[in-house]
Order: C-alpha cells, then structure tokens, then sequence
C-alpha cells in the first residue's frame, strides 16, 4: 500500500512545542503515538487499514521525528509524558477534535496513559501496546530488565551523556534497517537519528522517565476512567518476569481492562499491521 496516500502532512502548533503531524480518514478520530526511537512514519500501515472507519491522527512525540526541541529544564520535565500529552491534546483541538480513541506504543504509551490520566474527558478508549506504567515497571526492575533494558538507566544518567555514543554513529547503536517498517519509514527514521537535537530530546525522554514522570506516577490518585485494551508482543524478551500479567497490573490503574496478544517482536506496527489493525479496529467499534 502507498506511503500515507490520502493524508495530510503539516506541522501543527501546541502550546510550546510544534508537532509534525499526519492526519487523514474519516470517521471519529484516533490518534496514534510512536515509540523510542521510531517517528510517526512507524503507523504508515496501521494508519491505512484504519482510515476508511476512523480519521487517522499520528505526531511526531515533541522532540522525535521533525517535531520541534524545547529547551529541557534540569529536572527534564521539558520531555515529561505529561508535557507531551499536553501537546497531543493541544494538536487534537487544533485539527478540530475534543474527544479521540488513543494508542500509544512504547514510550507513545507512556505519553498516552499520562494523557488519559490528566485528560480524560478527552480520551474515549485507550490501547497501550507493549507497555505498562513506568512507576510499575521501575519497582518490579530486576537483573532480567536490566540485562535487557540497560539502555533506561544509561539514557537516565546525565554523568556519561549518552548522546555523545550514540551521536558518533547513531546507525550503528539504533541499527535501523528497511525490511519491516518500508523503505520511507526508514528514510525518515534514518535522517531524524543523524540528528544531535533529536537524539538529545529523546534520551531527555528517559531521564525525565526516571524523575519527575516516575513521581507523577506515584502522586497519580486517580484511575483511568475509559476502556483500555492491554496489548502484548508474544516475542518481545518473553524472559522478563513482570511479577503479574500485564492485565492484571493495569487493572490496578483502571476500570474496564482487556488484553490481548500478537505473535511478534516489539515493532507490532511494523511485524504485525494486519493482526494490529483488527484489534484495533474491534476494540474501537465497542
């Protein structure tokens, strides 16, 4: 299928950040949030099959992508899920939507629990795939995660500044390749890596994970009101022992939880599009 045939590419204001945003379907709107260290263009497929049933909304996270870099505080609450769910929400009123399903991947589900958290007259339904909250995932870290997940608390640290690894050769430490996610999405991908301000934003995303986003999450005091569907990659480090189901831990954090698997890696947009896009599809149509 066409790379975003039929959409609309522009950059939309939000407060103090300015979001690089495709934008196109028809029917009630859906916004979906990428991942580290992905742009928007990781949705290209999802976002087709989605279309015909739902106006189809997907930025670039504030800092990632062509989205713009303000400047970061020194508590990193710049690149807080909390400021980028502002954003999100600041885009949707732009384009014309109060109300929207959400779905976010990786740190995209960081950013979209956050929103529904703090806006939740805003979000209809709520799908977090790979992902559960980061206070949860924190105080159940153990050698397993951090043999897998090193890169969190490298990121988080601001002594050794990771930026300046990754910055000599970001194709060599994010090793981006073609086969799954199309040849466009990696072009932008690609280019977004070389650079430096885009890097810095995203590893300011992590420490900002492990600060200020980490103490929202413990002052949360609050549930998530709408229906949320908990979505799990079969083969994503199936090793890691969470200590509970991810259902069973979000159900701590919500009211109406339902789960669901796909047989594959983590990128489930990039693996998996077809099998994604059905549950998606389902769980919006309830």
């Amino acid at each position: 299928m066409a790379f975003f045939q039929g959409f609309a590419l522009e950059h939309v204001e939000a407060g103090e950040a300015t979001l690089r945003v495709r934008h196109g379907g028809d029917g009630p709107p859906v916004v979906l949030l990428h991942g580290h260290p992905r742009t928007h263009a990781t949705w290209h497929r999802v976002a087709a099959l989605l279309a015909p049933q739902h106006t189809v909304v997907c930025p670039d996270l504030r800092g990632y992508g062509g989205s713009s870099h303000p400047p970061e505080l020194p508590d990193h609450a710049t690149y807080s899920k909390r400021a980028m769910a502002r954003d999100v929400v600041d885009v949707m009123r732009r384009l014309g939507h109060e109300r929207f399903g959400l779905v976010g991947h990786d740190r995209g589900a960081c950013v979209a629990y956050r929103l529904a958290l703090d806006h939740p007259d805003a979000v209809s339904q709520l799908a977090i795939l790979e992902g559960i909250p980061l206070l949860e995932r924190l105080e159940r870290a153990d050698w397993r995660f951090a043999l897998s997940w090193w890169h969190w608390f490298f990121f988080g640290q601001t002594a050794k500044p990771a930026e300046e690894i990754i910055n000599a050769d970001s194709d060599a430490w994010y090793r981006p390749t073609p086969d799954l996610m199309g040849v466009e999405a990696y072009a932008d991908l690609r280019a977004a890596l070389r650079r430096p301000e885009v890097v810095h934003a995203m590893v300011e995303d992590y420490r900002a994970g492990l600060g200020v986003d980490r103490e929202a999450d413990r002052a949360a005091g609050r549930r998530i009101r709408c229906p949320l569907l908990v979505v799990s990659a079969l083969q994503d480090d199936p090793e890691l022992d969470y200590g509970d189901d991810p259902v069973t831990i979000w159900r701590a954090w919500a009211d109406d939880v339902r789960g669901a698997e796909i047989d594959c890696g983590h990128h489930m947009s990039e693996e998996a599009p077809d099998e994604l896009a059905r549950l998606l599809l389902d769980f919006f149509a309830r």
